[in-house]
C-alpha cells in the first residue's frame, strides 16, 4: 500500500546538507522547478533531478498534494486511541487498510495504537468506530479525541 511505503523501508542513512536544502525547497513548494532549486542550493538542474529521484527511490521523501479535509467535504477529524488484546501488528495492518484512516502508529503508553481518521460528519465517524474499527479482532477498546479546530499542521521538519 502506497501510504506505508516510507515507513516500511530501511533508513537511508544521514542526509548531507545539500539534500536537506533540496528537501526544504520542496517542502516550501513541491512544484518548484529543479533549475530554481539548483540555484538556491548551488547545483545544476540535472544534479538536483538526480538527487530528488534518489530521495524518492530510497523512501526518504514523497511529493504529494496535501488537501484541507474541510474544503473537500470531510468535516470531522479525530484521533483514536486503541487498546489491543494480543499481538498489535495485525490490528495495525487492518486499521491501515481502512480508507478513512490516514495515520497509524503503534505506541508505548496507555494506548497500543493511535490512528487519525477523516470523516464526512459525526454519523460517518460513529459508523466507522462501531462497525469497522471495533469489529477488528483484537481491538479491546477505543477512545476518541474529536478535533474541534486545527491550529498548526506542518510538514517542514526533518531537515534542520
Amino acid at each position: 500500500m502506497e501510504r506505508r511505503s516510507l515507513i516500511d523501508r530501511a533508513p537511508a542513512g544521514p542526509l548531507d546538507d545539500i539534500s536537506k536544502m533540496i528537501i526544504e525547497q520542496l517542502q516550501e513548494d513541491g512544484r518548484r522547478p529543479y533549475g530554481t532549486i539548483g540555484k538556491a542550493v548551488g547545483l545544476s538542474e540535472s544534479a538536483v533531478r538526480q538527487r530528488v529521484q534518489r530521495l524518492l527511490d530510497t523512501g526518504v521523501m514523497q511529493i504529494v498534494a496535501v488537501t484541507d479535509p474541510l474544503q473537500v467535504g470531510f468535516a470531522r477529524q479525530a484521533l483514536i486511541g486503541i487498546r489491543v488484546d494480543g499481538e498489535t501488528l495485525s490490528v495495525a495492518d487492518a486499521l491501515a487498510d481502512i480508507e478513512e484512516v490516514d495515520y497509524v502508529v503503534m505506541t508505548a503508553g496507555s494506548f497500543d495504537i493511535l490512528v487519525e481518521v477523516v470523516c464526512e460528519d459525526d454519523n460517518h465517524l460513529l459508523d466507522l468506530l462501531s462497525t469497522r474499527i471495533r469489529s477488528i479482532p483484537g481491538v479491546r477498546s477505543t477512545e476518541s479525541f474529536v478535533y474541534l479546530r486545527l491550529r498548526k499542521q506542518t510538514y517542514g521538519w526533518g531537515t534542520r
